[in-house]
């Protein structure tokens, strides 16, 4: 990851840990918010704004760079044997969604059938991991890196697609908070590759705002899942008409 970009990573962590939002942001450097999120989604800061940013959070900005290179250590990729584990452990599963949201193990006990005990114990084992370090009084500590990604093709993503994906798409995506799109062109190589990097963008905008959110109330949240897929691919139902 490039400095700049571990840099406002972190800036984005310490202000979520300061329950502070774009809002509290905008109303400091005297932007909209709007103005505001297009910094960090630009990365385009002035040291006089970061600085100004740091102050408000009571720390200077050799703070903000210490903290960066302490962030460096963070998981950034289960292993495959752990992501194994994950999937044959439905409760382990469920629990590792949930921390990943920034629940609590009282909203986990009250939305799924689990007790408190049970739910401990596997927070307990995804501090083993060292996926969480699990705090008093049952409180998490996140040890992932903003850039976790779960493995290309490795046992989630196929137990997406193989499971999830057949249930996630049994809808006609025209209710409130659903959309789906499918597009078809021809791209050139470089425009497939730049439309990729686009696409990364928008999964870092999305992670962004979860991360925002996570300060709301939980009844203001809802679960809600991205799927983006892009590959070289012609209709089936075209097949038979094309020349050998």
């Amino acid at each position: 990851m490039p400095q700049t970009t571990s840099l406002i990573e972190t800036l984005k962590a310490c202000l979520k840990a300061e329950r502070k939002t774009y809002a509290d942001v905008a109303k400091l450097l005297k932007l909209s918010e709007a103005s505001v999120k297009r910094l960090f989604a630009t990365e385009d800061f002035t040291l006089a704004r970061l600085e100004a940013i740091c102050q408000m959070l009571g720390m200077e900005m050799s703070d903000l760079v210490q903290k960066m290179n302490d962030s460096r250590h963070r998981l950034e990729r289960l292993s495959p044997q752990q992501e194994r584990e994950l999937i044959e452990d439905i409760k382990l599963m469920i629990v590792t969604v949930c921390v990943f949201n920034r629940w609590t193990v009282q909203q986990m006990v009250a939305t799924y059938t689990m007790t408190e005990p049970e739910c401990v114990s596997k927070l307990v084992r995804l501090d083993q991991l060292k996926i969480i370090e699990l705090l008093p009084q049952n409180r998490v500590k996140l040890l992932i890196s903003p850039n976790f990604k779960w493995l290309e093709n490795g046992p989630i993503q196929q137990f997406f697609r193989q499971t999830v994906g057949r249930e996630f798409f049994d809808t006609d995506f025209q209710q409130a908070g659903e959309c789906l799109m499918v597009l078809n062109g021809m791209f050139s190589a470089t425009s497939s590759a730049e439309f990729q990097r686009r696409l990364e963008r928008v999964a870092k905008e999305f992670n962004d705002l979860n991360d925002h959110d996570a300060a709301l109330p939980f009844a203001e949240r809802k679960g809600t899942t991205l799927v983006m897929a892009m590959r070289n691919w012609e209709y089936g139902l075209f097949s038979h008409m094309m020349r050998k």
